[in-house]
């Protein structure tokens, strides 16, 4: 078990790392110098370093804190050390770009477009494995608790208010050309996570649906259904769980579900929209 544990934690860092060089690829070589920028945290980071040229990376870093803070009440010890891990990653690959002094391109329309793809991607394998870089949505979570309003409502609400500001500081052309980017690089996170939408459907099946189904509660704070189900073949009666998560859980419920039952049957689908106050606060 130690064995195959830090085979995927190796795996995981691998990946984190890649997702890592590519997005720091894409902020300061394509990004930073034609003055676009991403929303979130990054954003933030971008806009500092523009106003005050200390390092991006440090900013990251100061920024990021408090998220790693309260990532560590929410998804655990695992998900924080991973989530620190890319962050400082990132900072260190965008330190060594900056020093090639590289421009992908003169041209700010490709920029915006290409450099959207090119982080989404990268960022996109540092969500997959069970990593994050930037904290808002994990401050959304933690708002969407105590109001009702989705995590992707507070998101935008977040990133609404970044590209004013970047309206302020570079422009309201640029301010534009950062929210295509931002656009762009969420859709390419979708596809590099197989997914459309912010909620995920989950259906479990398992003869240790009650173990999974406490661990999913407990573990990730999901209420879960449990469904009457009956073989086609063998005409068994059992029960699946169900529950519906975010993107960026899905690791995190898959790592639960494998710990108690490896060769239990996942099936994720997208939700293109999830209503009621229960799920709401829940996200």
């Amino acid at each position: 078990m130690a064995k195959g544990f830090l085979k995927t934690l190796l795996l995981r860092l691998i990946f984190i790392t890649l997702g890592c060089i590519i997005a720091a690829f894409a902020i300061e070589c394509v990004l930073i110098p034609r003055d676009v920028i991403d929303g979130g945290v990054v954003g933030l980071a971008i806009m500092a370093n523009y106003l005050t040229k200390l390092p991006f990376g440090l900013f990251l870093i100061l920024f990021n804190l408090p998220f790693v803070v309260m990532a560590f009440q929410k998804f655990g010890k695992m998900f924080v050390c991973q989530m620190f891990y890319g962050v400082i990653m990132l900072s260190l690959f965008s330190e060594l770009f900056l020093e090639t002094g590289f421009e992908f391109t003169q041209d700010t329309l490709i920029a915006a477009i290409f450099g959207g793809i090119i982080l989404g991607v990268g960022v996109g394998f540092v969500l997959k494995s069970n990593a994050a870089l930037d904290g808002t949505e994990i401050l959304a979570i933690k708002i969407a608790k105590r109001y009702p309003f989705g995590v992707g409502e507070i998101v935008m609400f977040f990133n609404v208010f970044i590209f004013t500001i970047a309206g302020f500081i570079y422009g309201p052309d640029k301010a534009m050309y950062s929210a295509v980017t931002y656009f762009i690089a969420s859709k390419a996170i979708d596809l590099v996570l197989q997914g459309t939408s912010e909620a995920k459907s989950v259906f479990i099946m398992s003869p240790k649906y009650e173990e999974i189904g406490k661990a999913i509660m407990k573990k990730l704070d999901k209420s879960v259904t449990y469904l009457a189900a009956e073989g086609g073949y063998s005409g068994a009666k059992s029960k699946m769980v169900y529950c519906v998560i975010t993107k960026i859980e899905i690791p995190k419920i898959k790592d639960v579900v494998s710990e108690i039952d490896p060769t239990a049957f996942i099936a994720i689908e997208n939700v293109h929209e999830v209503d009621g106050k229960r799920y709401k606060k829940k996200h």
